[in-house]
């Protein structure tokens, strides 16, 4: 049954725009009910956000598909994502990426994604709890930068850590609802791009 949900979704969301093979495929292959409470798993299939405990949602497979294709990928790129969740996000960025650097603030939240993780033998996501707006010095720079809950702005703090070059792909609060934003780092300048309306958790600082 799964898999007949699963190719529906594919489907789904090539009709939708999502024309990247390699993130069809990790889709494919990420099995989503493993990030999501057994009480919703018979939902994981279904283009729809999910709650996942914590006052926190798994985003919608369209969201996760469309901000991943907005970050344009290469195998040898370097991901900085801040905002783990569930984890789903960074299992997808782990199959297109070398390495995902990812950042939680919900220390709970960030044990289960580790379980699921090595359950799922993904090797090449590093992750950290702490409070990803101030991003990860250690690491930097990145190539890629994903932002995973709704911001007010791109700090100087975040898109100093980002190559000449670089995306940063993040819902943005505008004028009381939410846009995602892709942004392109030239000459030391980020130059911003509109998207879709969308509906994420709020980005907060500190930890909890």
């Amino acid at each position: 049954m799964l898999d007949v949900k699963k190719i529906r979704l594919i489907l789904e969301l090539r009709e939708a725009g999502i024309s990247d093979t390699k993130i069809l495929s990790a889709i494919e292959k990420i099995p989503r009910e493993k990030f999501i409470p057994e009480n919703f798993r018979n939902q994981a299939y279904d283009n729809l956000a999910l709650p996942i405990g914590d006052n926190q949602t798994i985003s919608q497979p369209f969201v996760v598909a469309k901000m991943t294709q907005l970050l344009e990928i290469h195998q040898n790129h370097k991901i900085l994502e801040i905002g783990t969740g569930s984890g789903y996000q960074s299992a997808i960025l782990s199959k297109l990426a070398r390495r995902v650097y990812t950042i939680e603030r919900i220390k709970n939240l960030l044990i289960k994604a580790e379980k699921v993780f090595k359950d799922l033998k993904i090797s090449n996501i590093v992750s950290k709890y702490a409070d990803g707006n101030l991003g990860w010095k250690e690491q930097i720079p990145f190539d890629r930068i994903i932002i995973t809950a709704a911001t007010n702005q791109i700090s100087k703090e975040i898109s100093s850590q980002i190559h000449e070059g670089g995306i940063i792909v993040s819902p943005m609060v505008n004028n009381n609802k939410q846009i995602i934003m892709k942004y392109k780092k030239i000459n030391n300048v980020l130059i911003s791009e509109v998207f879709d309306d969308v509906l994420f958790v709020p980005n907060l600082s500190g930890t909890e």
